[in-house]
């Protein structure tokens, strides 16, 4: 249930006007009245002989009482109040209940006798309006100070009393939500989303690896948004405001947000933070071949994204929280930066991943930033790199890549949830949840073609690597030999033995690092990890039949990361929860 406290206005008669009509589509339906200060209220909507009129005086006769200079020039409260798409329909007593105890703790009306005079009108199934004068019945002002957070409060009560659906609790750092008059507009003009959320996504991607002003204002040029800077006198840029070409108001103007109005990291003083800490203490001359150096393939994008994310998983578990907390602003930014630059098949679940996680990814934990430069260059890579349909690698990059950013932000669920941050960690799990559906469409692949690999391999070969396992691993051997993804990881074993590998130190070093007991599938879990830690081909489909990986040379002392995603929380049933590490 989400109570919002609206900008006050001047005009009670006008407000009404629009609370008992038929709505800008004629949404509003049955407009009546559910409860108000006496219980006596005129209803235009129920009672023929009543007018929006009579209720307008009654509400603002106190402010009438009022000498013309003692009285507010906006003296008109306006609260909604809507219930979550799946909470069952309330009746009008119990609106009228939730409006008596909503104006009660927001102090509208406290229940002294004196409150202010309030109605509220329902004009549809999930929501209530409430309306109110800013004069008591004894002329003082009321004590309405907070009154948002109040009505959060209150409204969290609400929700488990009657059993419905609970929000969690924020802490102000939220982006802010679209006006209703913005959503309006948004359905008039056909779009999917209001023009505030396509300008905050658009310049939350822009920023995503930008090293400098430069770069990221031409960014947002490329990307078709009107900009407007604002400049002190001596010529330093302060900030921007960014509008869609065809969002016009009534006169004709292109309607600008600031960047601070859209997230409050979007503006440029919080912006350029991220770029300044990538130039803490990295040599002038890193810095030079940083520059020089071009864009590199789209695999190899992917893969350091997976190697520099289980870096960071490390870092949110067991750094200090501003350290943290920047490792966790900056995997947003690998997050758009990989929805971005993805297969059309993965590229929805993966933007719907960063758009969840854009909340995620802010708290009250100020980030230090500086210790975040490698996922940020990781960022900066996938971009740079472009995208990878049919380049290479593609889909098993991919998957290994978000398999990676699947622990990280799990970690980073879990983070959030020993802080107490509730949407946080709430917005990060519902990350994860896209996270494992576009993992299963990136692996999908790459994983059969190892399966029938394994399907393939002498018999000798299997009995050799069965033994392998069984000594490797001797308590999840059995799980794993009994699994289907136990052909795909027997190739993967031959691939990394033919290269030179020690697989049983490979495999027990894999399983030593995360435990594996509760994955629905341990061999899946070790194929991944096992092929990044040997520096085997991502995707073995043009590998030969015969010695997989034989003219490829080991790394020595190259240590594994943790278990994939495909047998751990994405690829199955699994489901990772905040407080439950994995």
């Amino acid at each position: 249930m989400i109570p919002q406290i609206h900008k006050q206005g001047a005009n009670t008669l006008g407000l009404l006007s629009y609370l008992y009509g038929k709505g800008t589509h004629e949404e509003h339906v049955d407009p009546h009245l559910v409860a108000s200060f006496d219980g006596m209220s005129p209803d235009p909507g129920r009672d023929t002989t009543a007018t929006k009129k009579d209720l307008g005086q009654l509400l603002d006769q106190p402010l009438h009482l009022l000498a013309a200079d003692q009285r507010p020039d906006k003296h008109v409260w306006h609260c909604s109040v809507r219930a979550a798409p799946d909470d069952p329909v309330l009746a009008d007593e119990q609106w009228a209940d939730i409006a008596r105890r909503i104006v009660a703790a927001t102090g509208i009306d406290p229940g002294d006798g004196a409150g202010c005079r309030w109605a509220a009108v329902r004009h549809a199934d999930d929501h209530i309006h409430i309306v109110a004068t800013l004069v008591r019945e004894d002329g003082r002002r009321p004590d309405h100070h907070r009154s948002g957070k109040r009505a959060q409060a209150e409204a969290r009560l609400i929700e488990k009393e009657l059993g419905l659906h609970q929000v969690a609790r924020g802490d102000g750092t939220a982006a802010q939500r679209p006006t209703s008059a913005e959503r309006h507009k948004a359905k008039r003009q056909g779009r999917e989303r209001t023009a505030r959320e396509e300008l905050r996504e658009t310049v939350r991607r822009a920023v995503t690896g930008a090293t400098s002003d430069e770069e990221f204002f031409d960014r947002l040029a490329s990307a078709g948004l009107l900009i407007r800077k604002r400049a002190a006198p001596s010529g330093d840029l302060l900030g921007y405001k960014v509008a869609l070409p065809d969002d016009r108001n009534a006169q004709g103007e292109p309607v600008f947000y600031p960047g601070a109005r859209l997230a409050p990291d979007l503006s440029l003083p919080r912006i350029r933070e991220r770029w300044s800490g990538d130039a803490q203490d990295v040599p002038a001359a890193r810095r030079e071949d940083a520059i020089r150096t071009g864009p590199g393939s789209p695999a190899a994008a992917r893969r350091g994204t997976a190697s520099v994310a289980w870096q960071a998983v490390l870092v949110v578990e067991h750094g200090n929280d501003a350290v943290a907390a920047a490792h966790i602003a900056a995997a947003g930014e690998v997050l758009d930066a990989l929805a971005k630059t993805s297969a059309a098949h993965t590229r929805r679940e993966l933007r719907d991943a960063a758009t969840a996680f854009e909340r995620a990814s802010r708290s009250h934990v100020r980030a230090v930033r500086g210790h975040d430069r490698a996922l940020r260059q990781a960022a900066r890579d996938l971009v740079q790199s472009g995208p990878a349909l049919g380049r290479g690698e593609d889909g098993a990059t991919t998957a290994m890549a978000i398999d990676m950013l699947f622990f990280l932000i799990t970690a980073a669920a879990h983070w959030h949830a020993r802080k107490g941050h509730a949407q946080q960690a709430e917005a990060a799990t519902r990350a994860a949840a896209h996270l494992r559906t576009a993992y299963q469409a990136a692996s999908a692949q790459p994983l059969g073609v190892l399966y029938q690999r394994g399907r393939r391999l002498s018999r000798p070969m299997l009995q050799r690597q069965t033994v392998l396992v069984r000594e490797a691993l001797p308590e999840l051997a059995e799980q794993i030999l009994a699994e289907p993804g136990w052909y795909a990881l027997a190739a993967t074993v031959a691939e990394a033995e033919a290269a030179g590998h020690d697989p049983a130190a490979l495999l027990s070093d894999l399983a030593a690092r995360r435990e594996l007991g509760t994955a629905d599938s341990v061999s899946d879990v070790l194929v991944w990890r096992m092929r990044q830690a040997a520096d085997l081909p991502a995707d073995a489909s043009h590998l030969p039949e015969t010695s997989t990986a034989g003219s490829r040379s080991a790394r020595a002392g190259r240590r594994p990361g943790p278990p994939s995603l495909a047998g751990g929380a994405a690829g199955r049933r699994h489901r990772a929860r905040p407080g439950e590490f994995r």
